[in-house]
């Protein structure tokens, strides 16, 4: 998983609960390398899923729920961050269409081992939007909070349901995405 995922992470434990929590967490975690990330690195995702583990333990939040905030603050990160990706974009669900094509493209080029969930759209009708999810990292929650993250940045309201499912022969998550309005 690429660094800037937990660079990110890190600066929100920090700046959401303590410096002092963050240090927790790590020391808690016992990380290969102490907790020194770079953005660019390249790591093991199962340190995430350890560090998440350890602030849900402390903070009393359920995993899920820490990683839906996370993907909201990652995707606030990603505007400032990557502005052209948003160049153009009026409407979340332009977005959320163009992530295998477009975004994850770009993604690549930036950072060429980076290891990317695979998404699938299907509209629905103008309010509402399919995604399938497919990853064996299974990050699905912040995926959830990535998508949330997207509807806030363009001020679209709605909820998001999910289920297990089969896409082209592989397991996948099935996001449906229905906007309050169109």
């Amino acid at each position: 998983m690429k660094g800037i995922v937990f660079t990110e992470f890190m600066d929100m434990v920090e700046d959401v609960f303590s410096p002092e929590v963050l240090e927790l967490i790590i020391e808690k975690s016992d990380l290969p390398n102490g907790g020194a990330y770079t953005s660019v690195g390249v790591y093991d995702h199962q340190e995430i899923v350890r560090m998440t583990q350890n602030l849900s333990e402390h903070s009393h939040i359920p995993v899920a729920e820490l990683l839906e905030a996370f993907g909201q603050h990652l995707f606030g990160r990603f505007v400032v961050s990557f502005p052209s990706f948003f160049e153009n974009q009026k409407h979340s669900f332009e977005f959320l269409k163009q992530i295998d094509s477009y975004i994850h493209i770009e993604v690549k080029k930036l950072y060429p081992d980076a290891q990317l969930p695979r998404f699938f759209h299907e509209q629905i009708n103008q309010q509402t939007l399919v995604l399938y999810y497919i990853s064996s990292r299974h990050f699905e929650d912040l995926a959830v909070g990535l998508i949330k993250g997207c509807m806030l940045h363009f001020k679209d309201e709605g909820n998001i349901s999910r289920e297990l499912c089969s896409y082209k022969d592989q397991q996948a998550i099935k996001m449906t995405i229905e906007l309050a309005h169109a």
